[in-house]
């Protein structure tokens, strides 16, 4: 699906030409309805999750709205402390918040600021509640929440079924603690040890197998009741540097990105995902200088004209280096809008960035309708997040166990029989070997001094002498090893461990696959003749 052209220079995002694919999960009101007439005012289409008639009032509210009001509607805040920031959301007619490990006490705790912000927002359609809850290296909620793996280990066990509902698990939970949004899926390609940011949170490094699994972990999150957010396009996995310290330089050719880095947002845009994050990158093959985040030809030009995305767009996070170098937090927001972006996340200074917006449209360097047009794809997605309900689901615990054992991946020795012989001494990472160790207990396998050294490799890590050895992160590190056994678990959750044992005493076998090449080791002999 493409769009028409762009329209004038940072005024509108362009209308859909044709209609869009049908939303991965239909909105309970159903995915044909009518109306859309005053959408199509704003240029906006259904396709991408809200319906028409959803998309037709979320316009009438904007219509209605203030034009300070518009301005803190396409604003998403971080806040301190572990009340609900009512004072904040109310006196910035904020579109919504989102929460940080700081913010996270306990689970009643948290269900109560959601639940107070919800009631007390002083608007008649929810707030938009977002949280990082990605799996692996990333979940802000700590112990509120079940743990699970890296995204890598859907990339592993290369099963779309299997992620579907292990995301949809994660997104009931997620509901259930009155989130409306998840940052998540990574839909960014890795392209190997050199990616600094990225790594074990994309699914691995074939463009098509990224594509794939997060489109069904988005699927999985809607059917649990909550709105997936794609991240990070262009694609942050291929640039040598982290965004949050700086601006990262992306050097490829627009004929390589084309083949490998947008590759998975184009295919959500097509599957009707309904939010993309717009990461901030130096993309010098289409605006070089500029933070892909602030670029109209980045946003506008290639994710929803060439790339046909006509949902939600959203900024990372404007504190990061990357834009908060460049641009102070009126700047940001107008540029982001400018750009095509319809939520502004994190400016440093939330009033700062509300009243820049609200001056830039009396001085004729922002359009109201722009404004409008992103205020009103919010709004209707948060319309339409209230009207899902959710699959009845199983434990997330047993859908994150699942994911791991489907994903366990033995790299060098016997692919079935018992792996170790006896007692096994685990070392290395020490939280991964107290994990280890509590599975290991629990399965029945005697842990102690002299046993088999079993080598669990976190991400920093010294070599070690070992019979077993087995990386917790990405698999780049079984490189360093010369054991006869090599595993990779891609996790150090509960489940990841109770499979990595039941793999070690020959109760189960390693179904996965390496989701990444790393030299002088294949997972092919084992892996296909499980699936």
């Amino acid at each position: 699906m493409l769009v028409t052209g762009c329209a004038g220079e940072g005024v509108e995002s362009p209308a859909p030409s044709s209609p869009a694919p049908s939303s991965p999960v239909p909105s309970s009101s159903g995915t044909a309805s009518a109306g859309g007439e005053l959408a199509a005012e704003l240029g906006l289409a259904p396709g991408w999750g809200p319906t028409a008639r959803q998309l037709d009032e979320a316009t009438r509210i904007v219509r209605g709205l203030r034009l300070e009001q518009l301005a803190g509607q396409v604003i998403v805040a971080d806040w301190a402390g572990q009340e609900a920031p009512v004072e904040l959301v109310r006196s910035l007619h904020l579109g919504g918040v989102i929460a940080f490990a700081d913010n996270v006490g306990t689970e009643a705790q948290v269900r109560r600021v959601n639940r107070t912000l919800q009631r007390k927002s002083g608007r008649d359609w929810p707030l938009f509640i977002a949280v990082d809850q990605e799996g692996g290296l990333v979940e802000r909620l700590g112990d509120i929440a079940t743990p699970y793996p890296a995204f890598m280990s859907a990339g592993a066990a290369g099963d779309t079924e299997l992620t579907r509902e292990a995301y949809r698990a994660s997104g009931a939970e997620l509901r259930g603690l009155g989130f409306t949004v998840d940052f998540a899926p990574v839909a960014d390609v890795t392209s190997g040890p050199d990616d600094p940011t990225i790594g074990s949170r994309s699914a691995g490094s074939d463009p098509r197998l990224v594509a794939e699994q997060a489109i069904a972990a988005a699927e999985g999150y809607l059917g649990g009741g909550v709105v997936p957010v794609a991240k990070h396009f262009p694609g942050h996995g291929s640039v040598p540097a982290d965004s949050h310290e700086t601006l990262p330089r992306q050097t490829r050719a627009r004929a390589i990105l084309d083949r490998v880095d947008l590759v998975p947002f184009g295919d959500a845009a097509a599957a009707g995902v309904p939010a993309i994050m717009v990461g901030h990158i130096d993309v010098s093959a289409v605006d070089p200088g500029v933070p892909s985040s602030m670029s109209r030809r980045v946003v506008t030009g290639v994710l929803r004209r060439d790339l046909g995305f006509s949902g939600l767009v959203v900024t990372d996070s404007l504190r990061m280096a990357g834009v908060a170098d460049r641009f102070d937090s009126a700047a940001a927001a107008v540029s982001g809008l400018r750009a095509g972006n319809d939520v502004l996340l994190m400016p440093p200074d939330p009033a700062a960035a509300r009243d820049g917006i609200v001056t830039a449209v009396r001085e004729g360097r922002l359009s109201i309708r722009r404004l409008r047009q992103a205020a009103a794809r919010q709004i209707a997605l948060m319309l339409y997040v209230e009207d899902l309900e959710g699959a009845a689901v199983g434990s997330a615990a047993e859908a994150s166990a699942a994911l791991s054992a489907g994903a366990i991946t033995v790299a060098a020795g016997p692919c079935t029989g018992r792996l170790v012989s006896g007692s096994v001494n685990p070392v290395g990472d020490p939280e991964a070997v107290a994990a280890f160790t509590q599975a290991a207990r629990a399965e029945g396998l005697e842990v102690g001094v002299g046993g088999e050294v079993v080598w669990l490799i976190g991400l920093s890590h010294d070599p070690m002498t070992a019979d077993v050895a087995v990386a917790t992160d990405t698999p780049y590190a079984l490189q360093e090893s010369v054991a006869p056994v090599r595993i990779a678990t891609y996790g150090v959750t509960p489940g990841a461990m109770t499979a990595l044992v039941r793999v070690l005493t020959g109760e189960a076998t390693g179904p996965g696959l390496l989701p990444v090449e790393v030299p002088g080791l294949t997972s092919t002999e084992c892996g296909p003749s499980q699936r």
